[in-house]
């Protein structure tokens, strides 16, 4: 059995299709196919059924595809050991990071680390939701808080909720001070997963016994992109509670003001989470140092 049987049990135990498999593998799905075939043959066992579609593991398939990912992480964590002296990295990087955060401040930063770094292949993965979505990512950058006793969490940036809006609909509409005022305003609101996103929670930042205050919002305008809902609202369209990496520059360029800046509206806490075992390699665990340090800048 060769190295390349164990990478091609351990991607279609990860991928959903022998099209993405083949992708991972940097190879043509008639080629994979080919190999799969053979491996069959020399085993003589079926290690899964497919179609051009979809693609299910038989149980053979499922224990041989986590039998093979155990032994290419054995052999990852060997390189990196006889690595760690010389401090040369190499090998393979995979970053899930969510389309917006990850493309304004996780890719500057991979750029750098690349740099420091030049024998590494960096691969970085934007999705809508790359938590729990995780495949086979090496660390995955995820804002909100996470609950996974087999990830390790590092904390990028605190991230406080802003409520905004432009200059120019502040003077026309006025400025909301307490929660109440806001059923006078026009809101834009982001969906994002399952969230009740029209359910606002907020309490005053200097509480003392002030509970959390709960606002139901109907909203003027809605969309799925945070990015359109920032653009939404420096265009004086309506208030649009962002979160603060998002609205901390148009901000400082005056396109918005924040309001009601003694109401917190709770914090979603950026992340860098790595899994346990795979959070021992030298590359993540390079990776871990300079992304904690770049962010606290």
């Amino acid at each position: 059995m060769q190295i390349e049987d164990l990478r091609l049990a351990a991607a279609l135990l990860r991928e959903s299709s022998l099209s993405a498999a083949a992708r991972s593998l940097g190879v043509t799905p008639p080629a994979l196919s080919m190999r799969l075939r053979k491996l069959e043959a020399s085993l003589g066992l079926v290690l899964a059924s497919r179609n051009a579609r979809r693609l299910q593991l038989t149980s053979e398939g499922e224990r041989f595809g986590r039998e093979a990912h155990e032994l290419l992480l054995k052999l990852d964590g060997l390189r990196d050991s006889l690595q760690r002296d010389d401090r040369r990295l190499t090998g393979s990087l995979r970053v899930a990071a969510p389309f917006g955060y990850g493309r304004t401040h996780i890719a500057p930063l991979l750029s750098r680390f690349s740099r420091l770094h030049p024998g590494l292949r960096l691969q970085l993965d934007l999705r809508e939701t790359p938590w729990p979505d995780r495949h086979d990512a090496d660390a995955v950058v995820h804002v909100g808080s996470v609950r996974d006793s087999s990830w390790v969490a590092h904390r990028l940036a605190t991230n406080e909720r802003w409520l905004c809006a432009s200059p120019a609909y502040l003077r026309q509409q006025g400025t909301p001070r307490s929660p109440a005022d806001l059923a006078c305003h026009a809101c834009i609101c982001i969906r994002e997963n399952d969230e009740d996103v029209t359910l606002w929670h907020m309490r005053p930042v200097a509480g003392g016994a002030r509970k959390t205050e709960t606002l139901r919002i109907n909203p003027a305008f809605e969309t799925n992109d945070g990015g359109v809902a920032r653009h939404w609202a420096e265009e004086g369209m309506g208030i649009v509670l962002r979160s603060e990496w998002d609205a901390a520059e148009a901000v400082a360029a005056g396109r918005l003001e924040r309001v009601m800046a003694d109401w917190s509206f709770g914090a979603a806490p950026v992340l860098l989470l790595v899994p346990t075992r795979k959070g021992r390699t030298a590359r993540a665990q390079a990776l871990v140092s300079f992304l904690v340090k770049a962010a606290g800048r």
